[in-house]
């Protein structure tokens, strides 16, 4: 199961299957996920869409997180800095413990592998939705 794209999306760059439709209350909008490396492995590794707008809520992990820029346009915070937009070929390394969001910008796809650095530390802890006026000041 999947998402079809329109050739103005992520169509012609989609590296891995779309995966399964994610429900979270953790993200605002539709997200997509599909787990490459499953979780209770040494290190999980997710692709995750997101569609035009969707982003996910503050967060954390206790043991770190990376994220692969694979397609589309989307942005990445941490607490108290600013938004970083994000583009295919991007990488982030987000160290332990460091509260912030990611996910795609208004007008496009978004997509990510998100890799777990020491999952046995725990899973992400999850905080507040971004707020609407922050996400819609960026451009």
């Amino acid at each position: 199961m999947g998402v079809t794209m329109k050739t103005n999306d992520l169509s012609k760059s989609v590296i891995f299957p779309v995966g399964e439709k994610l429900e979270s209350k953790n993200f605002n909008g539709t997200v997509w996920l599909n787990m490459l490396v499953p979780f209770g492995s040494a290190l999980p590794i997710g692709n995750v869409t997101f569609e035009p707008g969707c982003r996910n809520s503050w967060h954390k992990h206790a043991g770190g997180q990376i994220l692969l820029v694979t397609g589309g346009r989307g942005y990445y915070q941490e607490w108290g800095k600013p938004a970083q937009e994000l583009h295919a070929g991007d990488v982030v390394n987000i160290p332990a413990d460091v509260k912030h969001w990611h996910g795609a910008a208004k007008d496009s796809w978004f997509v990510h592998l998100a890799i777990e650095v020491n999952p046995e530390k725990g899973p992400a802890t999850w905080l507040e939705p971004v707020a609407e006026d922050d996400y819609n000041a960026l451009k």
